[in-house]
């Protein structure tokens, strides 16, 4: 699952350079917003990257908790296309872009079960890229329901060392236009095996897990989570309840994400850049002397 060219778009510029204007073309990040319909009900509008949005569908109902398992989805369909869950016979991921804005809309067919939890909430979102949680009107609502962390594997400190490098690897979109971040699954010998990026860091974080997601692979339980930027509450509480026990970021943590971090049996990592970085939380999976 990696980036499309729908991810950036030329734009002409006037660029500067020791005082002398030239004209010339840039890349910018493109930001659009996707209609989340569920059962025929519209739920939420994103603002997001196209690119994978049935994944970050599914992502982000799972994060909001609308989904609880992939057997709670009939049916996504994004544009034309649509992604079945497994057992349709017609199993397409539809990202298909089409006139208008029709390709902004994602809908999604839950099981009963599914309609009975949202007529009972009248809950409903709209967020900006930078937000992964808004929507919410009390602190209480931001909490959720999740079984502790597993993750009983350690792993070299060379191996956080090189994560950055190999996620920049997966980001073609950010070598283009330098304006979106990424989010990367990695296993414990550090490959990285699933990378999105996105205007926004949750919805990057939202397309890796709901494509785990999709694939039955929750819990992700020999996963590390490596995201640009920092890492704050809702990127940890992503991670807590897909299941994966390492979440490392480039930049700084949110003393909230380190608390969320701390109870939920999540490794916390920051500022992984320059063969340096802390740890928060859980350094036992970490291997290394102490000094």
């Amino acid at each position: 699952m990696y980036p499309d060219q729908a991810a950036t778009r030329r734009l002409p510029v006037v660029r500067v350079q020791a005082g002398r204007r030239s004209a010339a073309d840039d890349h910018a990040a493109v930001e659009e917003p996707l209609q989340v319909v569920v059962n025929g009900e519209a739920f939420a509008v994103v603002m997001r990257t196209p690119g994978s949005d049935a994944e970050l569908t599914a992502g982000f109902l799972f994060a909001e908790r609308v989904l609880r398992s992939p057997d709670e989805i009939v049916r996504i369909r994004v544009g034309d296309g649509h992604l079945g869950d497994g057992r349709a016979t017609d199993n397409h991921v539809g990202d298909d872009r089409l006139s208008g804005d029709r390709h902004n809309v994602a809908e999604v067919e839950t099981v009963a079960d599914v309609r009975q939890r949202l007529a009972a909430s009248s809950r409903r979102v709209t967020t900006s890229a930078s937000c992964g949680l808004c929507g919410r009107q009390t602190i209480d609502s931001l909490k959720v329901e999740a079984p502790r962390v597993d993750g009983k594997w350690t792993l070299a400190p060379h191996i956080v060392d090189s994560l950055p490098g190999r996620l920049r690897s997966g980001q073609p979109a950010f070598a283009a236009s330098g304006g979106l971040h990424a989010a990367g699954l990695f296993n414990t010998i550090g490959e990285l095996t699933l990378v999105a990026e996105d205007v926004g860091r949750h919805n990057a974080v939202d397309k890796v897990v709901g494509r785990a997601l999709l694939d039955k692979a929750l819990p992700l339980s020999s996963s590390m989570l490596l995201v640009s930027g920092r890492a704050s509450y809702e990127i940890v509480q992503k991670a807590f309840l897909a299941g994966i026990p390492m979440v490392a970021a480039v930049s700084a943590p949110s003393t909230l994400a380190v608390e969320l971090a701390e109870e939920a049996g999540i490794t916390l990592v920051g500022f992984v850049r320059d063969g340096r970085f802390n740890i928060y939380t859980h350094p036992n999976r970490i291997s290394g002397s102490q000094t």
